[in-house]
């Protein structure tokens, strides 16, 4: 199998974990199914029935899994087939489902309203729902006119880069199953808060009380493709027919699934997210150094918040460096990704503080 490489001659931004390529690992098995001939389409290949079995053995239990391309298509439909379109959803203010997926959740269960917890207490936590916080939405009301409560919402690692630990997960869990809630889970950046635990990917999951994961892969490292792992079987009833109405049914499936050997073979989505993760480690030591440069939230994935004042921000952008602000939670977000380079981290740095420098020197007299 090719080893990974990373060319020093390739810019790398910090914008998104979106902007990095496919890892070798990946690349190789894609290929592989490319150079394979003929094979039947619509999931009946050998290589989906292989990585759903590797799936299966990853997480230690016999699960049901889909494959669609992105995770918006994930999460609504996931969403949607755990809701009716009476019912809400708990999530935290800063979730992807909430701020980012253009009302897809609401559109594929036909409006099912997402009821977003007290924004004051989940910026304490840093862009985590707490017990308490789902415990208030849940019990807010429950007459007629209000949409029922169905799911609670956790996206791992958040949106503010913060991981929930095992503790929390079953914590949250225990609530919602008392409740008669089912428990959905954002996995976009699975594989690094899997990293930062340290925990086996089922504790995590459907031991602590997941009823749906959506598994991430195109964020570290595959092409294109994320994984809908069902842990309750019972709540798959018809999700494929959902998945072609939503036109996420890949007539040459074997394109999306079989990267995921790659991914799967030997831990590599687990390494690739640890070096990820380090690598934010890295930045974020650097910036915590620097004066004027304040860290939002805990580096505890693979991003990194940071307050910097506008004229800094318009500074680096001059210069070419790539970042998100509108989703850092007041700040920018700089991410790591599975082939960032410490030199690369170094850079952005040095960039940073020579920003800061140059537009808070005082003014010659």
């Amino acid at each position: 199998m090719p080893s990974i490489h990373y060319p020093a001659h390739l810019k790398q931004h910090f914008a998104s974990d979106n902007y990095a390529g496919m890892c070798g690992p990946a690349a190789h098995w894609f290929n592989e199914a490319n150079n394979s001939g003929h094979a039947p389409a619509y999931g009946d290949d050998e290589w989906t029935l292989k990585v759903s079995n590797a799936l299966r053995e990853l997480f230690q239990t016999d699960c049901d899994i889909y494959f669609v391309f992105n995770g918006t298509a994930a999460n609504s439909l996931a969403l949607a087939s755990l809701c009716q379109s009476y019912h809400s959803v708990v999530c935290s203010p800063v979730a992807h489902i909430e701020t980012d997926e253009c009302g897809g959740p609401e559109f594929f269960s036909n409006g099912s309203k997402l009821l977003v917890a007290d924004a004051g207490g989940i910026a304490a936590q840093h862009g985590k729902l707490t017990p308490d916080a789902v415990e208030t939405m849940v019990t807010k009301r429950s007459d007629l006119h209000y949409p029922k409560p169905k799911v609670v919402s956790l996206t791992q690692a958040t949106e503010l880069g913060t991981v929930y630990t095992v503790e929390e997960v079953r914590a949250i869990a225990a609530i919602a199953k008392r409740r008669q809630l089912k428990v959905h889970m954002d996995g976009a950046r699975f594989a690094n808060a899997v990293a930062t635990l340290g925990c086996h990917p089922s504790d995590i999951t459907w031991r602590a009380g997941v009823d749906v994961l959506c598994f991430g892969g195109t964020k570290n490292g595959l092409p294109v493709g994320e994984a809908v792992v069902f842990f309750d079987k019972k709540l798959s009833e018809d999700f494929a027919y959902r998945v072609k109405q939503a036109g996420q049914l890949a007539s040459k499936m074997r394109f999306i699934s079989a990267p995921w050997l790659g991914m799967l073979h030997d831990d590599v989505w687990l390494s690739n997210a640890r070096h990820a993760n380090a690598m934010a480690q890295r930045l974020s030591a650097k910036l915590d150094a620097i004066p004027n440069c304040r860290l939002l939230a805990p580096t505890q994935a693979n991003g990194v918040f940071v307050h910097l004042p506008k004229p800094a921000i318009e500074a680096l952008q001059t210069a070419g460096w790539r970042f998100y602000e509108f989703i850092a939670g007041g700040g920018c977000r700089f991410m790591c990704s599975w082939d960032t380079t410490a030199e690369a981290v170094d850079a952005l740095a040095a960039a940073i503080a020579a920003a800061l420098t140059s537009t808070t020197a005082p003014s010659p007299q």
